[in-house]
C-alpha cells in the first residue's frame, strides 16, 4: 500500500508531479538540491492551487489539504518512501546515481520509477539493486493537467510493481499505458516527425514558423509544433531527439535540427526562458 511518494526534482515536472500526488491524497515530500528552485517550486504549487480555487476548481479546503501533504527539502535522508519518482535532468548517469543513494537508506522493496522521457529505463535499471523495482512512469507536461502516463516496463520490472504503478497512476487520476522499453517509447517515437519535419521546412525556408503552426492547428492540432515545443521546453525536447536518433542508430529522417540546437545553446528555451521560437512576455 502506497502512504508517502517522494518527487527528486523541483523543476516543473517534478513539482507538477509532486502537486498531483499530494492532491490525490499521498504524503509527498519534493526533494530538490538547489534551494532557490525549491523555494520557486513551492510558490508556484501554491499560486497553482490559490488559481484553482479562484476559479471554482477546488475548495480552500482542497488547496489546504494539499499543501498540508507537501514536505520541502533538500535532505537526501528525508527521502523515505513506498515510492520514489525521478525527474531530474536527462543525464543516465546522474539518475542511476541518485537512485543508487536513495536505494541505500530505503527499504529494499521501494519502488524507483524514472520520469525520463527518452533514456533507456533498463540502462537505468540495470546499473541499480534490485532492477525488478525500477519502472518508468513518464508524464507529461503540464503534469497537473495531462492525464496520460507512460508505464515503462524493462525485462527485469516484475508484475507486481508494473501492478502497483499502474493502480497508483489511477489513484492520481491519470489514464496509465504499458509500454515496453524502447526508444522514445510510445509517444515521444511517434512525435520525432512531427517536430523533426517542421524544422526541416524550416531549414529550407519552406514556411514560416507562424504558418506551420497555423496550418496544423487548423487541421486539428491542439498546438503546432514550434509552439508545443516552446510549451515542453527547447532543452528537453532537443535532448529526446537526440536521445531517440542515436538509440535508432542515427536514421537521416530523425536527425537532429541545427535551427533547436541554436536555440538550446543561446538560452532560448521557450516560455521557462520567456523566449523560443516565439517572445513570452
Amino acid at each position: 500500500m502506497i502512504q508517502t511518494v517522494c518527487v527528486c526534482g523541483a523543476g516543473t515536472m517534478g513539482s507538477g508531479i509532486a502537486q498531483t500526488s499530494a492532491a490525490a491524497g499521498f504524503y509527498t515530500i519534493l526533494f530538490e538540491l538547489n534551494e532557490s528552485v525549491l523555494d520557486k517550486a513551492k510558490t508556484t504549487i501554491e499560486k497553482k492551487l490559490q488559481t484553482l480555487v479562484e476559479k471554482n476548481k477546488i475548495s480552500e479546503t482542497d488547496k489546504a489539504a494539499t499543501l498540508n501533504n507537501l514536505h520541502f527539502t533538500n535532505d537526501l535522508y528525508d527521502c523515505l518512501a513506498n515510492v520514489v519518482i525521478e525527474a531530474i535532468v536527462e543525464d543516465a548517469p546522474k539518475k542511476i546515481a541518485l537512485i543508487n543513494q536513495l536505494a541505500e537508506i530505503n527499504h529494499s522493496e521501494t519502488v524507483f520509477a524514472t520520469n525520463t522521457s527518452s533514456i533507456s529505463v533498463t540502462q537505468i535499471a540495470t546499473a541499480v539493486k534490485n532492477p525488478e523495482r525500477v519502472v518508468g512512469m513518464h508524464f507529461f507536461n503540464p503534469a497537473t493537467l495531462m492525464k496520460l502516463v507512460e508505464v515503462v516496463a524493462t525485462d527485469f520490472t516484475n508484475p507486481q510493481t508494473l501492478q502497483l504503478v499502474i493502480d497508483f497512476s489511477k489513484q492520481m487520476n491519470k489514464t496509465p499505458v504499458l509500454c515496453k522499453d524502447a526508444p522514445g517509447f510510445i509517444v515521444n517515437r511517434v512525435a520525432r516527425p512531427f517536430y523533426i519535419e517542421s524544422l526541416r521546412m524550416l531549414e529550407e525556408n519552406s514556411a514560416s514558423i507562424f504558418t506551420i503552426d497555423s496550418i496544423m492547428e487548423a487541421s486539428g492540432f491542439r498546438m503546432g509544433p514550434f509552439k508545443l515545443m516552446d510549451l515542453i521546453g527547447n532543452d528537453i525536447n532537443y535532448a529526446v531527439s537526440c536521445s531517440v536518433y542515436q538509440q535508432l542508430h542515427n536514421p537521416e529522417r530523425l536527425k537532429p535540427s541545427f535551427i533547436q540546437k541554436e536555440k538550446v545553446a543561446n538560452g532560448e528555451l521557450g516560455k521557462k526562458t520567456k523566449r523560443g521560437y516565439y517572445q513570452y512576455d
